[in-house]
């Protein structure tokens, strides 16, 4: 029998600004306060702290990477024959085994767990494929406003399937942004070319931007208040990256976002989260 999917709606769904501020969230940023990390350093923890991202981080070896490579040239041909498009493979650990695995790999959770703590929540699975010359671009913006989630306790894993650089449309953070709060943000105009609906205006003012180079099987890893965004592929290449979203099993999910989540280390004492199994397919 095939796994039954909760309705949940995908990051790109707009909530009106009313309706989130109704929910009152805490939006400030929440320093790690991991005092024995397993598998970042004491100096990456506090880099995180300060700028809010980590990038680099070597996580699978060159026959993995192939591995997911291949494994997602299969997934984005069958939902592309299906009329999707590179960027709609969303909430997939809900529907393919392969990413559930992933989002419950124990490599990727112990990162993840010195940054949030014992007990931790994998709820995202979003693949972001740029092919070669598609010419979309991701407007500056800030994860946590297309959230109802409080509080802003999520990191995204950023998991590079293709090799990942400035000639491909690689991300870019802007260091230490996660510190300024929520900022305001406008509906982004169809002709802006936005893979996403919403533009932070004027983001540089907050610092130099850092291109996010990655090779494939490396992860870059981000807080959901620090700006980021990336230029359009303009390159011969394809750049796909899997995010992969989590959060400490103490935030609180509404509108049935507690649906998506999965705890993948520790426990969720209050029962908040879904927890739904491992899907059937892959």
């Amino acid at each position: 029998m095939s796994q039954q999917q909760p309705p949940t709606p995908n990051r790109f769904v707009i909530i009106p600004e009313g309706e989130l501020d109704d929910l009152q969230r805490d939006l400030r940023f929440h320093p790690s306060t991991t005092v024995n990390p397993k598998a970042l350093s004491h100096a990456q923890l506090e880099q995180y702290n300060r700028d809010g991202y980590l990038k680099g981080l070597p996580l699978f070896s060159s026959e993995e990477a192939a591995a997911h490579r291949r494994y997602f040239d299969a997934l984005l041909a069958q939902v592309m024959a299906q009329g999707g498009n590179s960027y709609s493979i969303s909430t997939a650990h809900l529907k393919y085994g392969a990413v559930y695995d992933l989002i419950t790999h124990p490599r990727i959770v112990a990162h993840v767990c010195d940054i949030l703590g014992d007990n931790v929540v994998g709820w995202g699975a979003h693949f972001f494929c740029k092919m070669p010359g598609d010419g979309k671009r991701v407007s500056w913006h800030q994860d946590a406003s297309y959230w109802p989630m409080t509080p802003s306790k999520t990191v995204t894993v950023w998991l590079a399937i293709d090799d990942s650089d400035i000639e491909n449309a690689c991300m870019r953070f802007i260091p230490g942004s996660h510190h300024a709060g929520h900022l305001t943000w406008k509906l982004s105009e169809d002709d802006e070319h936005n893979v996403l609906n919403q533009t932070v205006e004027n983001a540089e003012a907050f610092g130099a931007p850092v291109d996010v180079e990655l090779k494939a099987g490396q992860i870059s890893m981000h807080s959901d208040l620090l700006l980021h965004g990336s230029e359009a592929n303009t390159s011969t290449r394809r750049r796909c990256g899997l995010t992969l979203r989590y959060c400490a099993a103490a935030v609180r999910a509404h509108m049935g976002w507690n649906g998506k989540g999965v705890i993948v280390r520790g426990a969720d004492p209050e029962g908040h989260w879904a927890n739904p199994p491992r899907p059937i397919q892959d």
